[in-house]
């Protein structure tokens, strides 16, 4: 083996290292925002509910 292929045999390592390192870090930045998404969604819902229990209370009072 030249020194040649050598020099092609670890730049294609680096190259592989760098896609799964990239393929990482799109599949992290999916997983945040799909956790954002749900978080927004739950507060919402926790805000409606909220303010539904604050009227229910406002009602009673009345």
């Amino acid at each position: 083996m030249g020194i040649k292929d050598q020099f092609q045999d670890k730049a294609n390592e680096i190259k592989e290292r760098a896609e799964q390192a990239k393929q990482g870090a799109k599949d992290e930045m999916s997983e945040r925002t799909a956790k954002a998404k749900q978080q927004k969604k739950d507060m919402r819902s926790k805000s409606k509910q909220s303010a539904d229990d604050t009227r229910g209370e406002l009602d009673d009072r009345t």
